[in-house]
């Protein structure tokens, strides 16, 4: 038992004894308040038994809802309303037991309900003065060169922040009141500090109070709010922060060590993603569930969001051991479910059937690829093998093993493939559409389509960081070059809710919002890290690379796309195999395995004839 604990435990029986004194005198209170003081002498012998039954029922109440557990410094408002309920659970038995005792006794009914609402005020008035003495004990030791935040957003984040800073004078922050859109809001105080008014106004207010600090305490907001405010802050030369993610607001988590200097993240963040849980804890929930590629950005993401819906057992696959091995350590701290790490490669078919047969898969998320499209330009036959073969051992075994939902992770790069990489996804698109025309009743066969996630390994940003904390240049192949782009988080939760819409050999695409010019990221980077582009750091272009483009697509224009039930996926509505495709494959797998790669191209364009380095052109 740690020291934290030997304190507060050694604080219950004094806790337990002010909370007996003041029953006793709320007892005698209600009395007083009745009759008058001196309270009569018809009423003495009432009173000494009331006051006895008063502190017995009292003493069973403290035990039962444990009120000596809690912290007098730290009350709030789940407390008080735990002491509510403590003190009706009272006053429902001091009046069952003063009526039963009322022939004899003569207690007057409304001395219960005075008693407890004595008591309420009491005991609540106790901890209420305990919080209140601590607090002031903080601001005491508060130095004078606290640093003065202005909080942006006065919601529960805000709130929560600027609890924490007057709770811990340590951390040198002192808030000095709140920014708001709400005009509800606006006028009011929240923890004792006022919301002065609208965002706009910040200019003002942080000259007005001195503010040294500007904290962005809007978790769900939009990435062009957070921008605007970013700007205002560096026009008055004032550093800002934020507190990151929902879920630590949900979970009330929300702490000074969670704030954090904004990330380029922050700036394309878009409406938060509203998932359908039921549907997917439907599919997810008691069920045995492949990942593969589960080291990777989005397969440990995937294995980390299933989590929650308590799957009966999560098979980790993958090839990279060290990526295994590191999610391996981060689940064994937090897993609710069984999991088992396999090292492997999904092209050796053999190796595969293997892991089925043992673990016999429900659900599979198949998010094993190679995706780096110059190094697959030169190595095409790994890209066929991996992507498209790799895809091909999995829906085989997926098919003849039953399982329930299979979940293909594939890529705006399909869509009028200017790569053999982006060719290859699109092909194994069309492999498990094959799949899908041949699965039985209850199975389900889907690819989801999304750009390119923020912060996955070999993406943009993680290379932008790297040049910038080398003193740059930032390298960006063209000035017009443009990209979608999506959180981790965000792209996982859209494949869950896409394997749970039962929509059979359908290719989901996810809404990837406004599409983002890669030299606006580089700039946004380079300001966040402290410097001005083009003075401290350079932007230098380099040209494209083969089998890039200038714009991804998320569609060809001859699929189309119709809307699902959820308004963030929609649906190709196009198929487009070839009568001949199963021959296409036997034909591709043979030039592939030959490392003819002159025939992978070409076959390639057979069978996707929107490929346009498959017919040796150049990228657009």
């Amino acid at each position: 038992m740690n020291a934290k604990n030997v304190v507060l435990q050694s604080s219950f029986p004094i806790k337990f004894g002010i909370d007996m004194v003041l029953a006793a005198l709320s007892a005698w209170g209600a009395y007083a308040m009745r009759f008058g003081f001196p309270i009569p002498i018809l009423h003495r012998r009432s009173e000494i038994v009331y006051i006895a039954l008063s502190i017995a029922v009292k003493l069973a109440v403290e035990l039962f809802f444990k009120l000596y557990r809690q912290s007098w410094r730290n009350i709030g408002i789940r407390d008080l309303i735990q002491l509510f309920r403590a003190v009706v659970v009272l006053l429902l038995i001091l009046a069952t037991a003063s009526f039963l005792l009322g022939t004899d006794y003569r207690i007057s009914r409304s001395i219960p309900s005075i008693d407890a609402l004595l008591t309420f005020i009491c005991w609540g008035g106790v901890r209420l003065a305990a919080r209140i003495f601590q607090e002031e004990r903080l601001r005491s030791l508060r130095k004078g060169d606290d640093k003065r935040v202005l909080i942006i957003g006065a919601g529960e984040a805000g709130t929560m922040i600027a609890r924490e800073m007057l709770r811990q004078p340590e951390a040198g922050l002192l808030p000095v009141g709140f920014l708001d859109d709400d005009p509800g809001k606006i006028g009011t105080t929240f923890v004792g500090y006022p919301v002065f008014g609208r965002v706009d106004l910040l200019a003002a207010v942080t000259k007005k109070m001195a503010v040294d600090e500007i904290l962005i305490a809007i978790p769900s907001a939009r990435g062009d709010v957070i921008r605007s405010i970013l700007d205002a802050a560096r026009d008055e030369e004032i550093p800002a922060r934020i507190i990151p993610g929902v879920w630590e607001v949900i979970s009330g988590k929300v702490s000074i060590s969670s704030i954090r200097n904004v990330e380029v993240e922050d700036l394309l963040n878009r409406d938060p993603v509203q998932l359908d849980l039921d549907e997917i804890a439907g599919y997810i929930r008691d069920k045995r569930v492949l990942v593969t590629g589960a080291g990777g950005s989005i397969g440990s993401e995937i294995v980390r969001q299933i989590l929650p819906f308590f799957p009966r057992h999560v098979v980790l696959l993958g090839r990279g051991e060290n990526s295994l091995f590191q999610i391996q350590q981060e689940l064994r701290t937090r897993s609710f479910s069984a999991f088992t790490v396999v090292v492997a490669d999904v092209r050796n078919r053999e190796r595969m059937s293997r892991v089925f047969d043992h673990f016999q898969p429900q659900v599979v998320f198949h998010a094993a690829a190679h995706k780096h499209v110059p190094l697959m330009e030169e190595n095409p036959e790994e890209a066929v093998l991996n992507n498209v073969f790799g895809t091909k051992n999995l829906v085989d075994l997926s098919l003849s093993g039953g399982v329930e939902a299979f979940v293909n992770i594939s890529t705006d790069k399909a869509v009028n493939p200017t790569s053999v990489m982006g060719a290859s996804k699109r092909v194994a698109e069309m492999v498990v559409r094959n799949a899908a025309m041949k699965a039985a009743e209850g199975q389900v066969f889907v690819s989801v389509r999304f750009g390119n996630v923020l912060g996955s390994r070999g993406s943009v940003i993680p290379i932008f960081k790297e040049q910038i904390r080398r003193g740059g240049p930032v390298t960006v192949t063209h000035p017009d070059m443009t990209r979608y782009f999506m959180t981790i988080p965000e792209a996982a939760q859209l494949v869950l809710q896409a394997g749970g819409m039962k929509r059979n050999g359908s290719v989901f695409v996810l809404d990837m919002g406004e599409p983002v010019k890669i030299v606006d990221l580089a700039r946004d980077l380079i300001t966040l890290s402290g410097f001005v582009p083009g003075e401290d750091i350079e932007i230098v272009f380099t040209g494209m690379r083969q089998g890039e483009k200038l714009f991804e697509e998320l569609l060809t224009a001859e699929e189309g796309t119709e809307a699902s039930h959820f308004k963030k996926i929609f649906m190709a509505r196009d198929n487009d195999l070839s009568e001949d495709f199963a021959t296409l494959l036997v034909e591709l797998r043979s030039t592939a395995e030959g490392e003819n790669r002159d025939a992978i191209r070409t076959v390639l364009g057979r069978i996707v004839p929107q490929c346009t380095v498959c017919k040796g052109q150049e990228a657009l």
